[in-house]
């Protein structure tokens, strides 16, 4: 037992060094900050995907092949990017003559991962920005989307700024390699080309609305709730409040109404789909989705990816939102008590009770 207590202080005593440290270093990374004038949100992170992928392939080449097989590569690839580089320049000289703008196809690669609030919107509607900044309509913009769908309002908004892709006439894919429903698929749906994985899940067009109340345990216990509104229907369910009969009615008229709304929205971006067959709130996985038309074709992320830096320049873009001092503190105190614990709860103790 007494060596319990030793530890623990120990503990204690490591635990508060390293916030103190934390402490200065997050004080000497905020004015830090201050000095490099940081009004600014966040930046824009650009990463070429065919160089990434070079790399992946010469690691495991120089991994399998001899030497001489890997020099009789090196040498056919040399050649192969002469006589390409000899290509784009004879077209550039055709196009400069023709006085024609023959410019080489790009693609912008995106990541949504959503959550119930469609938090990465902030981040999305950045990255779009900048990319409409600087895109052609001979581009392309390639979503890897990923949401099993959230609040209407938050996903309507990521709905919007994937509108503004369409409105430049710039073509949009979207791959879903685990999930794109209810408001994911309200997403999914404005792609010119949807793509899933086999087992992706698809579908949810339906619209819920659920909270607990507690009106009749709090009657139970004598405790009254009061609630003073203006206007009929300012408040229809409430947690606490007795929920009538005319609340339920105009709560399912609102209900009603969205899914209406959210119908017209799939059919209007993809009109083959039948909405009798597909507006039930159910989900299919991607074989199944493919059959009723909900997406176009069967595959990965990960193939389109590949399949398009073998052909032209792909590049990810993504914008990372400045975190202030305080929030990296926070989650590096967090992580490093979380460690601390951990090894803690871990070490064995080896003590004689006799």
């Amino acid at each position: 037992m007494e060596y319990l207590i030793e530890y623990g202080m120990f503990l204690a005593k490591a635990a508060t060094i390293v916030l103190a440290i934390m402490l200065i270093i997050g004080a000497i990374a905020a004015a830090g900050s201050r000095r490099r004038g940081g009004g600014k949100r966040g930046r824009i992170k650009v990463t070429e995907l065919n160089r990434h992928v070079d790399e992946l392939r010469d690691a495991l080449r120089g991994s399998v092949l001899d030497k001489a097989q890997l020099k009789q590569l090196s040498k056919a690839e040399k050649a192969q990017r002469k006589k390409e580089a000899k290509q784009r320049k004879q077209q550039a000289k055709a196009a400069a003559a023709n006085q024609e703008s023959e410019t080489e196809k790009r693609t912008f690669v995106l990541r949504f991962k959503g959550d119930m609030a469609a938090g990465k919107v902030a981040s999305l509607r950045e990255e779009i920005t900048a990319i409409l900044a600087i895109a052609r309509t001979s581009d392309e913009v390639l979503l890897c989307l990923e949401s099993p769908g959230g609040m209407v309002h938050a996903y309507g908004l990521a709905s919007s700024q994937l509108s503004r892709v369409k409105s430049s006439n710039i073509p949009l894919t979207i791959c879903v390699d685990k999930v794109a429903a209810s408001g994911g698929y309200m997403m999914a749906c404005l792609a010119d080309k949807l793509v899933a994985a086999p087992f992706a899940i698809i579908g949810s067009v339906g619209v819920l609305v659920q909270m607990p109340n507690f009106y009749r345990a709090l009657q139970r216990k004598e405790i009254d709730y009061e609630i003073v509104t203006a206007g009929e229907f300012k408040r229809t369910l409430t947690t606490c409040g007795e929920i009538t009969q005319k609340a339920r009615d105009k709560v399912q008229e609102d209900v009603d109404t969205i899914h209406d709304l959210f119908k017209n929205w799939v059919k209007d971006h993809r009109p083959a789909v039948d909405l009798g067959q597909i507006a039930t709130g159910e989900t299919w996985v991607g074989m199944q989705a493919k059959d009723l038309q909900l997406i176009d074709e069967i595959s990965t992320s990960d193939e389109c990816i590949v399949a398009a830096c073998d052909e032209h320049k792909v590049y990810e873009v993504e914008y990372v939102i400045r975190k202030s001092a305080h929030e990296k503190l926070s989650k590096a105190l967090y992580a490093a008590l979380d460690r601390l614990l951990l090894k803690w709860f871990n070490t064995p103790v080896n003590s004689n009770l006799q």
